[in-house]
């Protein structure tokens, strides 16, 4: 096989991952489309300005907008020092 078929491969596979990732990307937005309403009620029910559930740390104020990184800034193999940080699930795909 020449060089230009490898070439032309990588290229044809990446924008096939590309394209898998645009379409998961569309469904999840489209997800929390219908899902906005919801939370759009339980926040103004709730008299809060934004959806949050605990502010004793961090990584605990709003799972959204919270860095990945944040509940290992103390150690990766540290005890959780937060009792909310039990109430997240991990999600659905890493279970």
């Amino acid at each position: 096989m020449r060089p230009a078929s490898w070439l032309l491969l990588v290229v044809a596979l990446s924008l096939a991952f590309d394209a898998t990732l645009l379409a998961v990307g569309q469904e999840r937005r489209i997800a929390q489309q219908r899902e906005l309403p919801l939370l759009h009620t339980v926040t103004a029910a709730l008299g809060l300005s934004d959806l949050c559930v605990a502010t004793e740390a961090r990584y605990t104020r709003h799972p959204a907008v919270s860095d990945p990184v944040a509940p290992f800034m103390d150690h990766p193999g540290a005890m959780e020092h937060f009792p909310t940080g039990s109430f997240w699930a991990p999600p659905p795909f890493r279970r």
